[in-house]
C-alpha cells in the first residue's frame, strides 16, 4: 500500500505549489498538512480491502458521484466554528486527517443559516456572508487535498426554540425545556426567509468547496419542531395536519434542488425515533421519508431522540448499533441510500449492520475523535490497533454542552492537530514510567512511538488502573477496549512491561534512566468516622471487583462518580443492557417491533432489580449526580431511581457499629440498619515515590491521579501524559 519514493516527491510538490498559488490556500503549507499527505499516499485503492469487511470498503453509486466506501465521519460539533481564522485552520487539519485516514465522507459540525438559527453567539456561529467562503475552502481543500476522492459535506443546522441568539424563533412561542428563551413565533414572512437561508448557505457551501450539504430535521431543531403538534400549533399552511406540518422540510429540500441542481449531495437527516411520547408515529416518519425523496434528496439520515428525551442513546450504556434496526425498517419504505448512526463503533459492527440490510452507509461520529486512521486500520485488517470510542462523552458531547472545544478522552490530539503531534525525537531517551494505570500507558506508548526507549513498570499483576473497575460497572464495559488498545500499543511500540514489579526511589536512583515519570495514581480517602475499621467496611475497589460478599442492605459513603458506579453495580440485576438490545428496549421503555409514537408511548419500563436495599449518601446538600456529566448523568440518576436506590444528601456520619451505620440527615439522627458500608469518600494522590525520588535526582516528572486528586479524571491524566511526552 506504500507508494513510491518518486510519487511521494511529485504530489509533495504539488502541495507546495498549490499552497503558494493563492492567498485562500496559505493555510495548506503548514507542516502537520504534510503529515497528513504522508497518511494518504500510504493508502492506495489498488490494494484490496480485508476481506472481513466487503460491505464496509463497496462503493456506492449516487449516479452522479459516487462514494469510495460506507465509512461515513458523522456530524460532531467541535467548538472551533466560532473561532474565526484560527478555528477554521485547526477544522482543516482535524478533517483532512481523517481524510487521509480513509473515510468515504465527512458531515461537519451544524452550521447555522442565519443569526436568529445559531447554537451559539459570535460572529461566526452562521455561515450567512460571503466572507466566510474563503475560511470554509480552507477546510475543503485541505480535505480534497489529504484525499480526493473523501466527499465532505456542510450540515446545516436551524435550532429554533434551542438557539441562543437574540431573536429565537419557533413555528409557535413554546420553550424547549432545556432553553429558558420562549421563541417568537415565526410570520409566513420568517419562513420564507429561512427557506430562502438555507438556498443560500447551500450555495455558498457549494462556492466554498464542499460536495453537498445536510439539512438536520431532528433532535429538536427547528425543522422538527414543525412536525410535532406539541411544538407546532399554527393553524396556517405550515400547522394542523400532518401534510402542513412536513411543508417545511420538503419544501426546503425541494426548493434546494432545484437551486443546486441535479450534481450537488443532499442529504436531509431524519427524526425517525423521538423518544418521547408526544412524537411521531410510525406512519408519519415513513410519509415524510417518501416525501423527502420525492421533493429531491440524495440521501437519508436517521437520527433518533429529542434533547430532551429520557432516554440514552449515545452513552456507553447504549448496546453497539441498537437503533440500527429502525432505520433498516425505513430503509424497506424508501429507494435512496440510508446512513445509519448511534454507537456503531468498531469496523465489524459497521459490517453487521450493512450486511444485515439495515444500511447503505454507517455514521461514525465520535470513533473518528477516538481514532482518526479508523477506516485505514480497518481497510488493512489492523483492527486491534483501533483507539476504540468508549461512549464516554467526557471531552466530546460534554465539552460540547459547555461551550468547550471538543476532544476526546482516549485521544487528546482531537481538534488539537495543529499544536499536539507525536514527532519523531532528535535524541533517543532512557525513561522509565512508574504506574501503568491511563497515565502511564498514554505517556509510555506516546514517548515509544518517538523514538524513546521506555521501560513501564506496574505494581500489580494487570494493567489499567481504574479503567480495570470501570469495565466491571454494568454499562461500561467497553472501557476494556482502551485496556486492549494500549495492550497492542505497548508491543507495537517497544515498551518493555515489568508487572508485578514495584520499584522505590533507591531503584530508579541508580538505575541509568535519563528520566523518570510517575504515574501512580490515587488511593481511597479514608474518612474519619468512628468505626471505620467495622468488618462491614469495605473499599470500593473490593466491592467492584468481588472479593469480599457483599449483604442484602448497603450504605454507600459518597455519591460521586465512583459511588453512582457502585451503586449501579450492587443494584444491577441480570445481563447488562449495554450487552443486550432486547434489555435495552425494556430498560428505556422503546418497543423497537410496533414503533407507537415516539417508539415509547404506552410502554413502561421493566428494569431487573437486585435484591437489596440501597442507600447512597453524601455530605453535599445539592441534588445527586450535579457532578456527572451533562449528557450521562441523568440517566445514571434515572436508572438509580428505578431501582429504588434512596439518595440521601446532607448526610453528617456520627459513627459505625454492629447496628448498622449512624447518620444525621436535617438534624434529625437515624440508624440505617445495613449489613455492607462501601467507602467512596474520594481519593488522595499517591506520591510517595515521587517525593522520595524528587529529593534524590532531576529529571522526575509527576502525571496523572499522582499530580491531581480531583475525582478521578482519565481525560486530563491521558491529555497531561500525552503533551509531556511530545516534550521529553
Amino acid at each position: 500500500m506504500n507508494t513510491s519514493g518518486a510519487d511521494e516527491k511529485i504530489a509533495l510538490g504539488l502541495l507546495d505549489a498549490r499552497s503558494q498559488s493563492c492567498e485562500g490556500c496559505l493555510a495548506l503549507n503548514r507542516p502537520y498538512l504534510r503529515e497528513i499527505l504522508h497518511m494518504s499516499l500510504a493508502t492506495s485503492a489498488d490494494t484490496p480491502a480485508h476481506p472481513e469487511f466487503p460491505h464496509l470498503f463497496s462503493p456506492l453509486d449516487l449516479g452522479f458521484t459516487q462514494l469510495k466506501n460506507r465509512v461515513l465521519m458523522g456530524s460532531m460539533h467541535t467548538g472551533l466554528e466560532e473561532l474565526g481564522p484560527e478555528g477554521f485552520e485547526r477544522m482543516a487539519a482535524y478533517y483532512a486527517e481523517r481524510a487521509a485516514g480513509g473515510v468515504g465522507m465527512i458531515i461537519t459540525g451544524g452550521n447555522a443559516p442565519n443569526d436568529a438559527a445559531a447554537l451559539a453567539p459570535g460572529e461566526f456561529g452562521a455561515f450567512n456572508a460571503d466572507a466566510h467562503v474563503p475560511l470554509h475552502r480552507r477546510v475543503t481543500d485541505a480535505v480534497h487535498e489529504a484525499a480526493e476522492d473523501c466527499k465532505i459535506c456542510l450540515q446545516i443546522l436551524h435550532a429554533g426554540n434551542l438557539a441562543y441568539s437574540a431573536d429565537p424563533v419557533a413555528p409557535s412561542p413554546i420553550a424547549s425545556p432545556i432553553n429558558p428563551r420562549e421563541p417568537r413565533a415565526m410570520t409566513a414572512d420568517d419562513i420564507e426567509t429561512t427557506i430562502q437561508d438555507f438556498i443560500r448557505c447551500a450555495e455558498r457551501a457549494r462556492a466554498a468547496g464542499y460536495d453537498g450539504v445536510e439539512i438536520i430535521g431532528s433532535a429538536g431543531y427547528l425543522l422538527s419542531t414543525f412536525l410535532l403538534a406539541k411544538t407546532n400549533h399554527r393553524q396556517d399552511e405550515w400547522g394542523g395536519s400532518y401534510e402542513n406540518r412536513m411543508r417545511l422540510p420538503v419544501t426546503m429540500v425541494r426548493r434546494m434542488r432545484e437551486a443546486l441542481g441535479p450534481d450537488f449531495i443532499i442529504i436531509y437527516r431524519i427524526a425517525a425515533m423521538e423518544l418521547m411520547e408526544d412524537g411521531s408515529s410510525w406512519d408519519e416518519v415513513v410519509t415524510l421519508g417518501k416525501a423527502i425523496e420525492a421533493a429531491g434528496a440524495t440521501i437519508m439520515s436517521t437520527h433518533f431522540v429529542w434533547h430532551q428525551a429520557q432516554v440514552p442513546t449515545i452513552s456507553t450504556r447504549v448496546p453497539r448499533a441498537a437503533f440500527a434496526g429502525v432505520t433498516g425498517r425505513l430503509r424497506k419504505e424508501l429507494s435512496i441510500p440510508m446512513i445509519t448512526s448511534n454507537r456503531i463503533n468498531m469496523p465489524a459492527v459497521a459490517e453487521k449492520v450493512l450486511a444485515d440490510g439495515l444500511a447503505d452507509i454507517t455514521s461514525m461520529g465520535r470513533p473518528m475523535l477516538a481514532d482518526s486512521q479508523f477506516a485505514r486500520k480497518a481497510y488493512e485488517g489492523r483492527v486491534d490497533e483501533i483507539n476504540t470510542c468508549i461512549a464516554c462523552n467526557q471531552a466530546c458531547l460534554d465539552h460540547a454542552f459547555r461551550g468547550k472545544t471538543v476532544s476526546c478522552l482516549v485521544n487528546p490530539r482531537a481538534c488539537h492537530e495543529t499544536e499536539l503531534n507525536y514527532q519523531p525525537t532528535a535524541q533517543s531517551k532512557q525513561i522509565a514510567v512508574v504506574g501503568a494505570g491511563p497515565a502511564g500507558l498514554a505517556f509510555a506508548t506516546t514517548a515509544a512511538g518517538r523514538g524513546h526507549r521506555v521501560t513501564l513498570f506496574e505494581a500489580s499483576d494487570e494493567l489499567g488502573g481504574h479503567f480495570n473497575l470501570a469495565m466491571r460497572i454494568p454499562g461500561k464495559e467497553e472501557f476494556l477496549e482502551t485496556i486492549r488498545y494500549y495492550r497492542r500499543q505497548l508491543e507495537l511500540t517497544g515498551v518493555e512491561v515489568r508487572l508485578n514489579t514495584r520499584v522505590d526511589a533507591k531503584i530508579l536512583t541508580e538505575g541509568q534512566w535519563d528520566d523518570v515519570v510517575v504515574a501512580t495514581g490515587l488511593v481511597p480517602r479514608e474518612p474519619g468516622i468512628p468505626g471505620i475499621d467495622h468488618p462491614m467496611v469495605m473499599g470500593y475497589d473490593e466491592a467492584i471487583r468481588g472479593t469480599r460478599p457483599i449483604g442484602k442492605a448497603v450504605a454507600i459513603i459518597g455519591a460521586g462518580g465512583i459511588g453512582f458506579d457502585v451503586a449501579e453495580l450492587v443494584s444491577h440485576a441480570g445481563e447488562s443492557a449495554a450487552l443486550n438490545i432486547d434489555v435495552f428496549a425494556r430498560e428505556w421503555g422503546i418497543d423497537f417491533e410496533n414503533h407507537p409514537r415516539g417508539g415509547v408511548a404506552g410502554v413502561q419500563p421493566q428494569i431487573e432489580t437486585a435484591e437489596r436495599e440501597v442507600f447512597l449518601l453524601q455530605r453535599k446538600p445539592t441534588s445527586h449526580g450535579r457532578g456527572l456529566g451533562p449528557t450521562t448523568g441523568w440517566a445514571h440518576k434515572i436508572a438509580l431511581n428505578r431501582r429504588g436506590v434512596h439518595m440521601l444528601r446532607g448526610v453528617q456520619y456520627d459513627r459505625i457499629d454492629d447496628h448498622g451505620l449512624h447518620i444525621t440527615v436535617d438534624d434529625q439522627t437515624q440508624l440505617l440498619p445495613v449489613d455492607t458500608i462501601v467507602v467512596c469518600a474520594g481519593q488522595e494522590s499517591e506520591r510517595s515515590v515521587f517525593d522520595a525520588l524528587s529529593q534524590a535526582r532531576d529529571n522526575v516528572h509527576l502525571i496523572g491521579g499522582a499530580d491531581v486528586a480531583m475525582e478521578i479524571d482519565a481525560k486530563r491524566a491521558i491529555d497531561q501524559a500525552c503533551r509531556l511526552a511530545t516534550e521529553l
